[in-house]
């Protein structure tokens, strides 16, 4: 009874902790519905596109300089509960956003508060028992992937109702796609005051009888005194340690192996091409030719999956263990991405009269397509190009995917194959295992530093494929865009079946001691 009580308040704690995930994932799916529009009200490059959405990625990054130390000195609670304001912060000037440095201020913000993945994962990791932490870190993912889920579902139905209320326009739309986000934000800050500080931290701290209650709430009381006594252990008597300090024993030599697993396994997880999928569905989509509804529709979809098979990592991560997840997650990404680069190599674009009358059809000005009768253009780049010369930039976002609709000559199997396989992926393997690999490897004395630094790779990793992302299809098309992913998670599946070890059913101290002597 006391064990089933126990399991009851771990499985609450880690969830609530993990709810940022959620809003993280309403965020990241959210702007890929509004880049759109966003792009086509402030007339955007797409450079500036990739700020819109990659400067989110800046805040993490800027976050995570910070969060160690926060986190060690004031607890991973409360740190917590400053993120979930943050993100009401973010939402709401997100949505009210006047201009682009506005809407960039407030997107920025929001990345601040991203933090909130890897301050979670360090909660949930420091909570939970060893044989159960991979499924609890995991729920995170699945959060994610229900926030995107549910994003997707909001943008979808938005989409739809655009001039059929007089409310809602293609001018306005984005703000309601920006700012549904603000209750979920509301709600995860009042389920934060509910949880207990990290047992961990408390016997960093030296408040022994704290950390004693805390672990009275997740552990059945004969293994309290055990669970206190491997803590004190790990972090050398309650001995502190600087960041700098911290810092100093991460990059020592006994560490060595668990900075290689992590700066190997946050590379390639944020690489990988999960952010330009995600942060750009409806953009993806739209190279296939779908009309702007079917690529709202396609996100849902989408969303599914990654729902789908996030739930499967959370139900064998303990069963299959991490290395096992990792490497059918990269391979398949591998073939997915090969897939998708086929599909897009193999497409040609012809603009006849046929094409033309179907433009009109949707409302364009199709006389600026007069003197591109009769091309046929063997990549989406040139394409794209010859668009870029007659259309301006406002119209361009809202005239490129029923220009491509009408003109596309596409295998689009091998390219829907790939994006959703990828996508399943993913949310199988490295999205939710590399939270829990980061949770695990680390020691108790250094984690503070070690999982920010981790976290720090992975945030410049996704900036780069979010930042430019939009460049990349502008510039160097869909086929070597995804062709380059591909090459990434080749290297890093090569990487991690020799440095990779499991790590399933064993303590933190029992992986750091296994790590030192790798």
């Amino acid at each position: 009874m006391i064990k089933k009580h126990a399991d009851i308040n771990v499985t609450k704690y880690s969830f609530i902790a993990a709810f940022g995930g959620f809003v993280f994932g309403l965020d990241a799916a959210n702007i890929s519905g509004a880049i759109r529009y966003v792009s086509s009200q402030f007339s955007l490059s797409s450079l500036q596109v990739g700020t819109v959405v990659g400067v989110a990625i800046l805040g993490v990054i800027l976050a995570l300089l910070f969060t160690g130390a926060l986190c060690d000195r004031y607890g991973r609670r409360k740190v917590l509960i400053v993120i979930s304001l943050t993100y009401s912060l973010s939402t709401l000037l997100s949505a009210t956003a006047i201009n682009y440095p506005m809407l960039v201020v407030g997107r920025f913000i929001g990345g601040v508060a991203f933090a909130s993945i890897t301050v979670s994962a360090m909660y949930i990791g420091e909570i939970a028992p060893s044989d159960r932490r991979g499924k609890f870190v995991s729920v995170s993912q699945l959060l994610i992937t229900l926030g995107s889920l549910l994003a997707f579902l909001a943008n979808y139905i938005l989409v739809l109702t655009i001039d059929s209320m007089a409310w809602i326009n293609e001018e306005n739309v984005w703000r309601f796609m920006l700012g549904f986000e603000f209750i979920p934000n509301i709600i995860w800050f009042v389920l934060l005051l509910k949880i207990p500080e990290s047992p961990r931290w408390l016997v960093m701290k030296g408040r022994l009888e704290e950390s004693h209650q805390v672990f009275s709430k997740v552990a059945p009381s004969d293994h309290i005194e055990q669970l206190v006594s491997a803590v004190r252990k790990s972090i050398d008597d309650d001995t502190r340690y600087s960041p700098l300090e911290q810092l100093q024993i991460l990059f020592s030599r006994p560490m060595k192996m668990m900075v290689l697993i992590a700066l190997a396994y946050a590379f390639v997880q944020g690489a990988s091409g999960m952010n330009a999928v995600l942060f750009y569905a409806p953009t993806v989509f739209e190279q296939l030719g779908m009309s702007v509804q079917d690529t709202f529709m396609q996100t849902v979809i989408l969303g599914v999956v990654s729902v789908i098979f996030t739930v499967v990592a959370i139900s064998f991560v303990e069963k299959w263990g991490r290395r096992v997840l990792t490497i059918i997650g990269l391979a398949l990404i591998v073939s997915a991405h090969f897939s998708t680069w086929y599909g897009f190599k193999s497409a040609y674009y012809t603009m006849n009269e046929n094409a033309v009358v179907k433009i009109a059809e949707q409302n364009i000005d199709t006389s600026k397509l007069n003197e591109l009768i009769g091309n046929v253009y063997n990549s989406d780049v040139s394409l794209k190009k010859d668009l870029a010369a007659v259309f301006s930039k406002k119209e361009l976002p809202l005239v490129s995917g029923p220009i491509i609709n009408a003109t596309i000559n596409i295998q689009a199997i091998y390219v829907l194959f790939g994006i959703f396989t990828f996508l399943a992926a993913f949310n199988m393997s490295i999205g939710p295992v590399m939270w829990v690999l980061f949770s695990e490897i680390f020691p108790n004395k250094i984690r503070s530093v070690a999982l920010p630094f981790a976290a720090f790779v992975q945030s410049v990793s996704s900036y780069l494929i979010q930042q430019f992302f939009p460049w990349q299809l502008e510039n160097l098309g869909a086929a070597t865009t995804f062709l380059s992913y591909g090459l990434i998670a080749l290297l890093g599946l090569i990487v991690m079946i020799f440095i990779l070890p499991e790590t399933k059913g064993k303590s933190i101290e029992q992986i750091e001691l296994s790590l030192k002597l790798a």
